[in-house]
């Protein structure tokens, strides 16, 4: 009898044991899921890896020579995306730089590409606005495409299929959970588009998550112009841009010098003589 008893009370203890076996592999699993996911946001882009993604052989040649000027790889490296990431890309236009979002955050992450809806028939008529100097050239003979049109069709390569073309107005609600939004050039044009900037910057903050980025770069404007010269020269000033975003409950956490140029007199679209536009590149954070 004690016997049996003995045998009850191993079989018991040994489920017992079993079980707790169990559910410690179960939560060590969930844990290591965890871990994996938060490492790859952890993991900073090396510089190794960001000329690999520069030189990916697939890239288009237009894009390769919209390199010339954009800097890709100070610029990924400044931003600091990293794999995994959810990010979403203001006004993405042809998509050079949601493309090279896409490739650093892989397969794991995603990245959507927001432009604004087509304006109908019966809007009022904006004011006529300059072309930008330095705006690479179209082809008399290519087809105009929509910037949705346009991600689509970069997101046909299974490298970057985690694209999502996003048609929304500019002041929308976005979605939840960003780990980071960007802004390349085009914040000065939301002045000659009439877009509410304070709804569009308090969207962005809401739908960051607490102590991820807001990255903007622009030309670079003269002091006191503010946003009035953005259908002309095409540029804006900095300190007027930078008070916009922070009364959104931004804080600027650093700023890059990679598209500087003091020369520029900032007084025309393109600079006379010939050389680049000064540029900015703020990287604010949501506290």
């Amino acid at each position: 009898m004690k016997f049996v008893t003995r045998r009850a009370d191993f079989k018991s203890t040994l489920h017992r044991a079993l079980g707790v076996a169990l559910l410690l592999s179960l939560g060590a699993c969930m844990s290591m899921r965890a871990d994996e996911s938060s490492t790859s946001k952890s993991l900073t882009l090396t510089k190794e890896k960001i000329a690999e993604i520069v030189a990916s052989p697939d890239r288009t040649a237009a894009d390769r020579a919209n390199d010339v000027r954009r800097k890709p790889e100070q610029m990924l490296a400044f931003i600091g995306v990293r794999p995994a990431m959810v990010v979403l890309d203001l006004s993405a236009g042809g998509g050079y730089p949601t493309e090279l979002l896409a490739r650093a955050v892989g397969p794991a992450g995603h990245v959507y590409g927001q432009s604004a809806p087509p304006r109908s028939a019966d809007s009022a008529p904006r004011p006529a606005v300059t072309p930008e100097g330095n705006a690479p050239p179209v082809v008399a003979s290519a087809v105009r495409r929509s910037s949705a049109q346009a991600l689509a069709q970069r997101a046909k390569n299974p490298a970057l299929s985690h694209i999502t073309a996003l048609v929304q107005k500019f002041e929308d609600p976005l979605p939840p959970g960003l780990d980071l939004v960007t802004l390349m050039f085009n914040y000065h044009d939301l002045g000659h588009m009439e877009v509410d900037r304070a709804r569009m910057n308090a969207s962005v903050l809401a739908a960051l998550k607490p102590g991820a980025m807001y990255v903007i770069a622009d030309h670079s404007g003269r002091p006191g112009t503010g946003i009035s010269e953005s259908g002309t020269l095409h540029r804006i000033e900095e300190a007027f841009l930078r008070q916009e975003v922070e009364a959104a409950g931004f804080k600027l956490l650093e700023q890059a010098d990679f598209l500087r140029n003091p020369a520029d007199p900032r007084d025309k679209n393109t600079p006379e003589p010939a050389q680049p536009k000064d540029e900015f590149v703020l990287k604010f954070v949501k506290p």
